[in-house]
C-alpha cells in the first residue's frame, strides 16, 4: 500500500472514531435525561397524591400536562426492533428537533442483521448529519427530514430525504458535492465504501428542491 493510500486510510479511521464517539455521546445524553426523569418519578407521584387529597383536580390536570410536555422531550421517538438502530435514530432525531428540524420517521428493522452495528451506525449517522446540515440552510418552516427503513425481501432498505436550498446539486466524479469543511467528505466516502463492501446498492438524487439517498443492503 502506498504512502498516500495509508494517509487516506488513517484519515478515514480517525474520522470514523470521531463519528462513533459523537454518536455514543448523543445516545448517552439522551438516556441520561431519561434516567433523570425516572429518578423524579416518585416525587411526581407524591405531588399528585397531595393534589388528589386536597380535591384539586385542576391542579392535577395542569401537572399532568406539564409532565407530558417534559416527557415528550426525552421519550424514545421510534422503535425499529433493532437496538443499535434505535439508539442512533433517536439520538439524531433528538438532535434535529433541538435545531428546529422536524423528522418524519418510519423504520422497521429485524433484531438480527447481517450488517454489523458499526456499519449501520456509520451509515445512519452520516445520512442524518448530512440531512441536518442541509436543513440548517433553510428557514425553519421549510425544514423537514424523512426517514424510511424496512426489509425488502432479503435486503435492508434505507431512505433519507431532506429539502435543500438553492439550485439542484451537481455531481463531480459521480458524487454530489458536500458543503462541509475539510475532512468531512470522508463521511460520504465511508458510506460508499461500506455499501460496496457489503455488495449493496446506493442511489443519490437531487430533484425539485429535495435530496434523497437510497440504500439497499443484502442480509443473506
Amino acid at each position: 500500500m502506498g504512502i498516500f493510500a495509508k494517509q487516506i486510510d488513517k484519515q478515514i479511521g480517525a474520522y470514523q472514531r470521531e463519528l462513533i464517539e459523537t454518536h455514543y455521546a448523543e445516545v448517552e445524553n439522551m438516556y441520561r435525561q431519561i434516567r433523570g426523569w425516572r429518578h423524579d418519578y416518585r416525587n411526581h407521584i407524591q405531588v399528585m397524591k397531595a393534589y388528589a387529597a386536597a380535591g384539586d383536580m385542576d391542579a392535577i390536570s395542569k401537572y399532568l400536562d406539564a409532565l407530558d410536555t417534559d416527557l415528550a422531550t426525552v421519550d424514545t421517538v421510534i422503535k425499529t426492533g433493532n437496538a443499535m438502530a434505535d439508539a442512533i435514530l433517536n439520538s439524531k432525531i433528538s438532535l434535529a428537533k433541538s435545531r428546529g428540524i422536524p423528522v418524519r420517521a418510519d423504520a422497521h428493522i429485524p433484531l438480527a442483521l447481517k450488517t454489523s452495528e458499526l456499519d449501520l451506525c456509520v451509515i445512519i449517522g452520516n445520512l442524518f448529519d448530512n440531512a441536518i446540515e442541509a436543513s440548517m440552510e433553510l428557514p425553519e418552516d421549510q425544514r423537514l427530514i424523512r426517514v424510511y427503513m424496512d426489509m425488502k425481501n432479503t435486503q435492508l432498505y434505507i431512505s433519507f430525504t431532506n429539502f435543500t436550498a438553492g439550485k439542484k446539486k451537481t455531481k463531480i466524479n459521480g458524487r454530489f458535492l458536500t458543503t462541509k469543511g475539510e475532512g468531512h467528505g470522508f463521511g460520504l466516502v465511508r458510506i460508499d465504501t461500506i455499501v460496496e463492501r457489503l455488495n449493496g446498492y446506493i442511489s443519490r438524487n437531487s430533484e425539485d428542491g429535495a435530496f434523497t439517498t437510497e440504500i439497499l443492503l443484502p442480509q443473506v
